[in-house]
């Protein structure tokens, strides 16, 4: 089968499609046939040397995919071949075939494409993990959401408005802070030109008096910490899932104490299978209706063929996408679906 492969760590053009055997799959997994793939900051950390696989994990970069199940194990039930679906990944996605876990699956509704439904696993399955199973976000809150123009920020936009909840971001620039509230940010602070400590503050206000931002899901780590716990109210709480802005910082503890705020910090691809599938589970019982019905959908920049994969790389770590940035590894199925992707991308 073809894959992305690359022999040393380096920029996106270290990237190359390959030649790879087919793998097989466990008794309770399905083998995927690969229609798109998304691509994560993780790939590009991969790439670069910085964030290994897991332990018996497949080096094939990819968190996330759609596709069709060709093979099923003797141990799954509930699949059959030929099923539409989207899966979470530890990682091989940038291939034509890779296996997965039954339990982190999710089935496509007749309302995606397929090339649609590969921009929702990583990014749904992370922010509704991290806002409501490690945050306990509550309906009325305010949540602060840093890069809301990314794959994670908007649909983080999309599922805090979708559980009742006050949403802020912040970009980078106006053609990013315009598509946040066209999608349902309730307020947008650019970066490069406000404090967003003083202006959570200013946005984030209540009866009580009280100010500040209840959940952070936070992207850039060290270069924010001290700031995003300026940030946050009483009782809040600051969930870091990225370190963009380094891995190393000093605060200080009273900070936290008298006003009761937590730091916690996460990752998806290292978790075991059985957490996963809970994730996975999570997101179809309380999203995937929404995605069914429309109200949440993917939010797609642009779609590469697989050969392309270090242009989307590129893209990313330019900064200058808005949503997602695709894979397709089945191209031929690709002109047929073109018509059913209008209004997934800024």
């Amino acid at each position: 089968m073809r894959a992305i492969t690359f022999s040393a760590p380096g920029g996106p053009e270290v990237l190359e499609v390959t030649e790879e055997p087919q793998p097989g799959i466990a008794p309770d997994e399905v083998l995927v046939a690969v229609h798109a793939a998304g691509i994560n900051r993780a790939d590009l950390l991969q790439r670069q040397g910085f964030y290994s696989p897991p332990p018996g994990a497949t080096t094939i970069p990819g968190l996330e995919v759609s596709g069709t199940i060709a093979e099923v194990g003797p141990e799954v039930t509930g699949w059959t071949v030929g099923d539409r679906v989207a899966a979470l990944l530890t990682g091989g996605g940038y291939a034509e075939a890779v296996p997965v876990p039954a339990g982190q699956l999710l089935p496509v509704p007749e309302s995606l494409s397929l090339t649609e439904a590969a921009a929702l696993p990583e990014v749904l399955g992370t922010v509704h993990s991290n806002i409501v199973g490690r945050a306990g976000i509550r309906a009325g809150e305010w949540l602060l959401v840093h890069g809301g123009a990314s794959g994670i920020g908007t649909a983080a936009i999309q599922v805090a408005k979708h559980l009742g909840v006050r949403v802020v971001v912040t970009v980078g620039s106006e053609a990013k802070a315009q598509f946040c509230r066209e999608l349902g940010a309730d307020a947008v602070i650019n970066y490069r030109e406000a404090d967003f400590v003083a202006r959570v503050h200013e946005i984030c206000t209540r009866e009580d008096g009280t100010t500040g931002a209840d959940v952070i899901l936070d992207i850039i780590g060290a270069k924010y910490l001290e700031r995003n716990i300026k940030a946050l109210t009483t009782d809040g709480r600051l969930v870091i899932i990225g370190l963009q802005g380094g891995t190393k910082a000093e605060i200080n503890l009273g900070d936290l104490l008298q006003p009761r705020k937590t730091v916690t910090a996460t990752t998806l691809r290292a978790r075991p299978k059985e957490q996963k599938a809970q994730i996975i589970a999570e997101v179809s019982e309380q999203l995937w209706p929404a995605v069914a019905a429309g109200d949440i959908r993917p939010i797609i920049h642009e779609t590469l063929p697989l050969a392309e994969a270090g242009r989307g790389h590129t893209a990313l770590e330019e900064g200058s996408s808005i949503g997602k940035v695709l894979l397709v590894v089945d191209e031929d199925s690709q002109s047929t679906e073109d018509t059913q992707e209008e209004g997934t991308r800024p």
